[in-house]
């Protein structure tokens, strides 16, 4: 296999850059920059000159033999000065040096997994935090990434394999009294198919990822417009006095008290919409009205979907006095603006994965979803042979949720999330 390198740190020009190296070659890489290899894991200023003998820079370097690294492979690490020239002559001294190349995206961490250094959920939580952008975001991705969810997976997975050790005993013992039969043990299942059913009903990390959605809706000229750029806090949104200026869906991603909100302005709700154009914008204003966590209805009260909050949304006109609402803002005054977003914040940290727990991932529910029904199964039979094979299935499960059963296609999906270096 190759050795790898890539810039770790952010873009120059910056105070320092950190090049990464990781592979085989590490070793001779910094033979070759440094003109020795210093004492592992003590960092030591060098010169590095590249191979015509030319000063590239002083640095800080680190030797990290492996096993005991990020990777699991021999790695190095350049600390530069962050110029983009300095930079620049120092790659460009790397990839003189033989068996080494360029770092794809989220290579580093692939090869971590794939020396087992972190498993699959580990490596999902970890791009997670590189995206995330909230705080609330932040702390669920660290639950992921530091190991959270895979402790309790492992933990499942022991106690699946106890289960499966009692069937079995009962297969291959069954006329030895000493040995429970499988008819006595499948009572066991319950408790742990019931753990798993918890877990299924919490809200899902994609939820956290997108943000809480609060679509905007109502017939047309209500204000949704100008009330969704009041609440993203910027002109996103045209506003018009004449109705149908909005024709398509209008989204703002915006973080309120820490948490995630997806806003969604919409194109005014009529069955008479003048032209093909307004039309389809009406349609996708509805569709967004099946996906929304939370509907701002600005239309007259019992006209709004199910669920939906009533929003008097031009409190400061004389004719809106007399509308019963849960929420009486204005736009341009400001009225009531604090309040919904204060209830908005509440909805959401309801409705999104408490902070600091790890959260589902599409795939990871999937598979969840996969072990508890085969363990519901279980749980109802009598014929030994096949309840080893339900809890065989939710084995199977588990292993996929840490990758030690997947496939190249996904986890080049997975890696392919990570930015170079990383």
């Amino acid at each position: 296999m190759s050795t790898i390198f890539a810039l770790s740190s952010g873009a120059p020009p910056a105070a320092i850059a950190v090049v990464r190296i990781s592979g085989a070659n590490a070793a001779l890489a910094l033979r070759q920059l440094a003109g020795r290899l210093p004492v592992p894991r003590r960092a030591v200023t060098a010169t590095l000159r590249d191979d015509t003998g030319l000063d590239l820079d002083r640095a800080l370097v680190l030797w990290l033999p492996g096993p005991h690294t990020a990777t699991g492979e021999d790695c190095a690490e350049l600390h530069l000065h962050g110029g983009r020239a300095v930079v620049a002559a120092v790659e460009r001294a790397l990839l003189t040096i033989p068996g080494l190349r360029r770092a794809e995206p989220g290579e580093f961490t692939r090869r971590a997994f794939l020396n087992g250094k972190i498993d699959l959920a580990e490596a999902e939580g970890l791009a997670d935090l590189l995206a995330a952008e909230t705080e609330a975001q932040r702390r669920s991705a660290l639950a992921m990434a530091g190991g959270a969810f895979s402790r309790r997976v492992e933990d499942w997975r022991l106690r699946l394999l106890m289960l499966s050790a009692e069937v079995e005993a009962g297969l291959d013992f069954a006329d030895d009294d000493d040995v429970a039969s499988a008819d006595c043990s499948t009572w066991n299942i319950a408790p742990l198919r019931d753990e798993l059913a918890g877990w299924l009903m919490r809200p899902r990390a994609e939820a956290l990822r997108e943000g809480y959605r609060v679509v905007l809706a109502g017939p047309p000229n209500a204000g949704k417009s100008t009330l969704f750029n009041a609440l993203v806090e910027a002109e996103a949104a045209i506003t018009s006095p004449l109705a149908g200026t909005t024709r398509d869906v209008v989204s703002r991603p915006v973080a309120i008290a820490g948490v995630p909100f997806l806003f969604l302005d919409t194109a005014g709700l009529r069955d008479d919409a003048p032209d093909l154009v307004e039309r389809a914008g009406v349609t996708r204003a509805r569709t967004e009205l099946e996906r929304a966590d939370c509907v701002l209805w600005l239309g007259a009260p019992g006209d709004g979907p199910a669920g939906a909050w009533q929003i008097a949304a031009q409190c400061d006109r004389h004719d809106h006095n007399g509308v019963t609402a849960r929420h009486r803002v204005s736009a341009l005054t400001g009225e009531g603006l604090d309040d919904l977003r204060a209830d908005l914040v509440a909805a959401a940290r309801q409705a999104l994965p408490v902070p600091g727990e790890a959260a589902l991932s599409e795939r990871q529910h999937r598979l969840v979803s996969d072990a508890e029904r085969a363990l519901a199964r279980a749980v109802n039979m009598r014929d030994p042979l096949l309840v080893a094979e339900e809890l065989r299935l939710a084995r199977v499960a588990f292993d996929s949720l840490l990758g030690r059963t997947t496939t190249e296609d996904m986890l080049d999906a997975l890696f392919g999330r990570f930015c170079i270096g990383k």
